[in-house]
Parts: structure tokens; C-alpha cells; sequence
């Protein structure tokens, strides 16, 4: 299955599981406090490629359901019952615990097919470079405020690509907020 709509998780672990059974990118909400930047990115990821949200079948996955529907109106759900979830050794209960055909069959009614159509254009490293968002005294700060621009959140330099191509950055949109970025250093 490849997914063309960002899966909201609440933990690497959940990630792992979630790559382990389908071609899906995913954002990790890192527990059911979630940060002003990660409902903007969830947000954003919303109006570029739609997201479903599948958090562990507790009450803060609920609750991380209510505070995402709240603040982004128009996100699917996906579910597993507690009965899938729970850990080998019965001590924990989660989506990572859950076996890949249960994952499979949750995301089965909600996703999208993602088609070639839908995969962002690969931003080639020397732009970066280039850019100053990699291998420069002030790449840290740079990307800091890209993120800022471009709505994607703060990443290091090497997960930069990977940001920028989950968000369906374009060349294009990269060059112009590199520029804006040239501008303000001036």
C-alpha cells in the first residue's frame, strides 16, 4: 500500500510499525501534549496531501484525536481495538504492538492510493548546499527559519530532503524562501 495522506502517530516506535507495513510518511506527535509547531505541520500537511490519524486506542490517543480534530478540521481517522494492540508479553498497548495486516486493514477504508502523480519533486543536495541550509556556520539558524516559512517545522540537515518532499516542496518554492532568507540577512 502506498499511502498518499500523512500519518499522525505519537511515537518513533509507531513510526517503525507504520513503514514496517505500508509506504506512508508520518508525523509523530511526541505524547498527547501537543506543540503549537506540530498542529501547524499537521495543519499543513492537511492542505498538501491530507492526513489520517492513528494514535494507540487509549486515552491519550484519544485525546490526541480530539485536540488534531479540533485544530484541523476535516482529517480522517483510522482505529485498532485494544485487542490488537497489546504487547507479546500483555505489559503495554500500542499501534507499534500491532502485527502489519491489522495495520494494513485499518488504513485499508481511509487512505488514498498514492500515484506518481503525487510523489514532490526530489530537491537536489547542492541546492541545499547552495542555500546555505547545510554545511554553513548558520545553516542551524537557516533552517530554523525555513521551517518557519515554509510551514514544515525545524529539521536537521540531514532529514532536510526528506522534510521538504513530505510537504511537496517545490524547487521552486525552496529558491524563493532561500532568497527571502538571503534578504534578511542582509
Amino acid at each position: 500500500m502506498r499511502i498518499k495522506e500523512v500519518i499522525v502517530v505519537e511515537g518513533k516506535d509507531d513510526t517503525t510499525a507504520i513503514k514496517r507495513s505500508v509506504d506512508a510518511d508520518t508525523i509523530e506527535t511526541n505524547g498527547s501534549a501537543i506543540s503549537k509547531e506540530t498542529l501547524i505541520k499537521i495543519q499543513h500537511a492537511q492542505d498538501k496531501r491530507g492526513v489520517i490519524v492513528f494514535t494507540d486506542p487509549d486515552y491519550p490517543g484519544r485525546r490526541i484525536r480530539a485536540i488534531i480534530e479540533e485544530h484541523v478540521p476535516g482529517v480522517k481517522h483510522a482505529f485498532l481495538s485494544k485487542e490488537k494492540t497489546i504487547a507479546k508479553n500483555g505489559k503495554g498497548l500500542g499501534i507499534e504492538h500491532a502485527k502489519d495486516e491489522d495495520i494494513r486493514k485499518a488504513l485499508a477504508s481511509v487512505y488514498t492510493p498514492k500515484s506518481d502523480m503525487d510523489v514532490a519533486p526530489n530537491i537536489p543536495f547542492e541546492i541545499l548546499v547552495e542555500g546555505k541550509l547545510i554545511g554553513h556556520p548558520n545553516s542551524k539558524e537557516r533552517r530554523t527559519k525555513l521551517g518557519e516559512l515554509l510551514k514544515i517545522g525545524y529539521t536537521n540537515g540531514k532529514q532536510l530532503q526528506k522534510r521538504l518532499s513530505i510537504f511537496q516542496i517545490s524547487k521552486q518554492q525552496l529558491e524563493e524562501a532561500i532568497m527571502q532568507l538571503d534578504m534578511e540577512d542582509k
